[in-house]
């Protein structure tokens, strides 16, 4: 399944971060893809491929 990411759309997460939040702002697409947790603020850097597997 090919997804289409866009900047600025929020993505929810089948698992929690640390801090409690499993919302996430995409802020850069590309081959990796770079995420903002909406909670709190922490930038992660994912593979398409395990964003995909990891979204509801």
């Amino acid at each position: 399944m090919m997804t289409d990411f866009t900047v600025g759309q929020i993505v929810t997460t089948k698992k929690n971060h640390p801090c409690g939040g499993n919302r996430w702002e995409i802020l850069r697409v590309g081959a990796d893809l770079i995420l903002r947790c909406l909670k709190c603020g922490h930038h992660v850097m994912m593979s398409r491929a395990r964003l995909e597997k990891s979204i509801r």
